[in-house]
């Protein structure tokens, strides 16, 4: 009897054993599939191609987007954003910083930036800008409509120039938040 008793209790174990191996193994499965969900619907990872933003961020670091962002709220002045310039698929992705936002008027005169009438002090050293161009009279932001510039504020494609004008929200992609590498700069991004 008592050897009946053994055997019994040893199978039973390992039934209890291959069981919870299963639910374990289906446990991780759940939790893997739901983070590519969850990566691919929220986040996207995105290269930097240009040298606009130097010397905040550099040709060929590589950063996550937080795409989630701008659904719950919108764009505050100081974030880093990454917008295409047309609502087309194939249209290129820019990254720059939110200067203006809807229903301000910002100037660039004298190489200052000023938001309705009033000099815009960054927290940054920034270059002084030499070409104002469109900026120079005014440009006033329509609902909807946000004014970004490059840190490196000499460059030819922010909001002061025609070929990249206001940044309509619904081509701002989401928010730059996550430096995936070079690896020595892995982190949440700073500023």
């Amino acid at each position: 009897m008592t050897g009946k008793k053994i055997s019994s209790t040893k199978v039973f174990s390992e039934n209890d054993l291959i069981k919870e191996i299963l639910i374990w193994a289906f446990q991780i499965a759940v939790v893997l599939a739901c983070s590519v969900v969850v990566a691919i619907l929220f986040f996207q990872s995105v290269s930097m191609q240009e040298g606009s933003m130097e010397p905040t961020l550099a040709v060929g670091d590589r950063f996550f987007i937080n795409k989630v962002a701008y659904k719950l709220g919108s764009p505050q002045r100081g974030d880093i954003l990454v917008f295409k310039t047309s609502t087309k698929e194939e249209a290129s992705l820019h990254i720059k910083r939110v200067i203006g936002l809807p229903g301000e008027t910002i100037q660039i005169r004298d190489g200052q930036i000023l938001i309705d009438g009033e000099t815009y002090k960054e927290g940054k050293d920034f270059p002084s800008i030499t070409n104002s161009t469109l900026a120079e009279e005014g440009i006033s932001l329509e609902s909807g409509e946000y004014f970004v510039l490059g840190d490196n504020r000499n460059s030819n494609d922010g909001s002061q120039y025609t070929d990249a004008g206001s940044v309509q929200k619904r081509n701002i992609i989401g928010k730059l938040w996550f430096v995936a590498g070079p690896l020595k700069k892995i982190g949440f991004l700073k500023g």
